[in-house]
């Protein structure tokens, strides 16, 4: 007879993986992606002149514009058709994602074809116990933040890939990665280009309300290096208790037709003195651009300045990589003997760029309807909404902080950038809850959390196309709807758990987020 524990305990993981498919269920309901932005452009472009004509608007709560009003703005009329019929291209070749994802899968298609990607992933992952491949995944994908975009573009599919050649899922090693590089986008043990970013906007924030107060780029890094490890704890856990096992065994008869070339091998005797070799190349190239960042006087470092942050080294991060791989991957393939010449390189190149076809087109349409949203001021609008509601209900200490932190994550699923977000919430929130009795520095990490967590299940997010386009090649019948399902748990579980992490750390143990970052404002 079966166990009554055990029953009870089926029956709750039944329930719960009854819920994600009544998710995916609803979300594959929807339209092709591509065909879905199409008709949010549509949508955006309708509500606006309806929302115009009827003169939504709500007061702005700025100090500068004291008197004034953010309306929403009317695409419904000739200035509208103008602007987009004017702007299209640009709208799209402006995209940011799209020449980060281009340039990177430049370099990365030289590593991946040459074989250097296949290598080194099996000389990582073989003979390693499973859960740590799952924790160092998630890890990893934290720690990638502090190279802008390059998690989005290259460990997230290296994940899937690796996970396949371990007999695992590969939609599960997606996941991991897009946990820890989306989810936990806000933690990482160092200082990353995130937060010289936030801190400026927080800063400018603060100053509408106190014109001398200063935030420095490591006002959250307390919390920050301490969410490193809560996050990647909660990414292993999610995985392995609840995606894995409701992705069940992998059929690659829905998968591309070359993905069983990535299976787990042993290395060959040739793969492993190209390995030797290019890690030789590697240490090189390392040595090579250290002597342009380390020393103050480093071409690569501010030219004004003289720090790392705000760099061309990390402004041109990308470039880098592309550069390193295209090096290493020819290195690779001419030791290994799968490259002989240039032909070989722009091959890969061009069989690269050939993969990504289903993602420009839908950068393309996602494109003009985050540009149209721009446009109409609805993500203002909300903004300013949600921050009236949070002051009428006259809450205090967590269950302030809980209301704000579930507004900024349902704020994000509209405005899928961190700085475009806080730019425009910022300016509200902060002398808000600064009047409230709190200080920037608290604001800023709890905005953190909430603009973290939902970008694993919002198709704003710049690069959700890509994951999607990525998970297709394991799934080609995958949707929105099955790409959030599977993201869902992770956002539902870091949400809460890293919630009470924040309210433990700052009202529990009155810890400081930061050096020197105060709890409490007073004027």
């Amino acid at each position: 007879m079966t166990n009554p524990q055990n029953r009870e305990e089926n029956l709750k993981r039944g329930a719960f993986t009854r819920f994600l498919d009544s998710v995916e269920w609803l979300g594959n309901l929807l339209p092709h992606p591509v065909t879905l932005f199409a008709i949010l452009c549509v949508l955006v472009v309708i509500a606006s002149g309806i929302a115009g004509a009827l003169g939504v608007s709500v007061a702005d709560p700025r100090p500068a514009n004291e008197g004034e009003w953010i309306a929403v703005n009317s695409l419904l009329n000739a200035e509208g058709l103008r602007r987009l019929v004017t702007e299209m291209v640009t709208n799209f070749t402006s995209f940011a994602p799209l020449g980060t994802v281009l340039v990177a899968m430049l370099g990365v298609g030289v590593a991946e074809h040459s074989g250097l990607l296949s290598a080194s992933m099996r000389a990582l992952v073989l003979n390693r116990s499973p859960r740590i491949v799952t924790y160092a995944v998630v890890f990893a994908g934290i720690m990638s933040n502090m190279a802008a975009e390059l998690g989005y573009v290259v460990l997230i599919p290296l994940a899937a890939m690796i996970f396949h050649s371990l007999g695992r899922h590969p939609l599960a090693g997606l996941a991991a990665a897009f946990c820890g590089v989306s989810g936990g986008y806000s933690a990482n043990l160092l200082i990353g280009t995130v937060d010289p970013l936030l801190s400026g906007i927080t800063q400018e924030a603060a100053r509408l309300l106190d014109p001398t107060y200063s935030v420095g780029a490591e006002a959250n890094w307390f919390f920050m290096f301490a969410s490193t490890f809560f996050v990647t704890l909660i990414g292993g856990l999610v995985t392995e208790r609840i995606v894995e096992p409701k992705l069940g065994k992998f059929d690659s008869a829905y998968a591309d037709s070359d993905i069983d070339k990535n299976r787990m091998e042993g290395l060959t005797p040739t793969e492993k003195r190209a390995l030797k070799g290019t890690g030789l190349a590697t240490l090189a190239l390392v040595a090579l651009v250290a002597v342009m960042v380390v020393p103050e006087s480093g071409i690569l470092r501010h030219p004004d300045t003289g720090l790392i942050s705000g760099s061309p080294f990390l402004r041109g991060i990308v470039v880098i990589v592309a550069i390193a791989f295209t090096v290493l991957g020819f290195v690779y393939g001419r030791l290994a003997g799968t490259m002989q010449n240039d032909r070989d390189v722009v091959d890969a190149m061009a069989k690269s760029m050939s993969s990504l076809g289903l993602y420009i087109v839908l950068v393309f349409f996602a494109a003009q309807f985050v540009a149209l949203f721009n446009w109409s001021n609805f993500g203002t609008v909300t903004a300013v909404a949600g921050a009236d509601l949070l002051d009428s209900l006259g809450l205090r200490g967590p269950g302030l902080f809980a209301l704000f932190i579930i507004m900024c994550a349902f704020v994000n699923l509209s405005l899928g950038s961190a700085s475009a977000q806080w730019a425009v919430t910022a300016p509200i929130f902060v002398p808000m809850l600064m009047l409230m009795g709190y200080a920037p520095e608290v604001i800023q990490a709890a905005y953190r959390i909430g603009d973290s967590v939902t970008n694993l299940i919002t198709p704003m997010m710049s690069y959700f196309g890509l994951i999607l386009a990525v998970a297709t090649r394991y799934r080609n019948d995958m949707g929105i709807g099955t790409l959030v399902a599977l993201m869902l748990p992770y956002t539902l579980f870091m949400l809460i758990g890293w919630s009470l992490l924040f309210f433990i750390w700052v009202f529990v143990f009155g810890l400081p987020v930061g050096p020197g970052s105060a709890t409490y404002y007073t004027l």
